[in-house]
């Protein structure tokens, strides 16, 4: 994304930052197909290693992950969210970033869950990301993806009664496992649904992609 759609991307997340946690926060208990798959992730990633939360907002997954016992690191464009997410699931980490530039070590991960957080980049910007991804992923550790699935472009100028100016990129599910192929990741999974009644009404994606030596 420019400097200027991060910019707007940052400051609508910090404004809803409070009231995303309330609504969100609790949002896997009606999810049992994200449990699964997270659950999935963990059994297949290397003992010890740290699990990365990548879009992580006010930390609900970091925590579903930590509570299972992984050692997990949640990055978060947000200074909000993160400061919620910390102050919520203090046996996970926090760090601000975006997944464009990871404030990570190469190798630093052996797994990473990326929940709705490329909606946020256009296609254009997936190859970047996902390179990213690379890098800090362990060789053989895996990525959960999951997004909206389409190919448009959703602004959202009110957002629970704030003034924002968010985009919202939905993804076809061949677009992302392409770029994801060409980062270097084999994709091992590709699932659809349809929207749970308490989400938005849009169909969902998720890839489970294993990042190849």
């Amino acid at each position: 994304m420019t400097g200027e759609q991060r910019e707007r991307t940052r400051q609508g997340y910090d404004t809803v930052a409070e009231e995303y946690r309330r609504r969100i926060g609790g949002e896997l208990a009606g999810k049992p197909l994200d449990r699964a798959l997270l659950g999935a992730l963990l059994e297949q990633a290397e003992p010890g290693a740290p699990v990365a939360d990548l879009g992580c907002g006010p930390g609900h997954v970091a925590g579903w992950l930590a509570a299972a016992g992984a050692r997990v690191v949640g990055v978060d464009l947000s200074p909000a969210m993160v400061e919620l997410a910390g102050a919520a699931h203090p046996a996970a980490e926090f760090r601000v970033g975006d997944l464009c530039g990871l404030p990570a070590a190469d190798g630093e991960f052996g797994a990473a869950v990326v929940l709705y957080s490329v909606i946020h980049l256009t296609a254009d910007e997936l190859g970047g990301a996902f390179a990213e991804l690379h890098r800090v992923l362990r060789p053989g550790g895996r990525a959960l993806i999951a997004f909206h699935l389409g190919d448009q472009v959703v602004r959202l100028t009110e957002w629970w009664g704030h003034r924002v100016a968010v985009d919202f990129h939905h993804h076809g599910l061949a677009t992302v496992a392409g770029e994801l192929e060409r980062a270097g990741f084999a994709v091992e999974v590709r699932l659809e649904r349809e929207p749970y009644p308490a989400e938005a009404p849009t169909r969902r994606g998720y890839l489970v992609a294993r990042r190849q030596d």
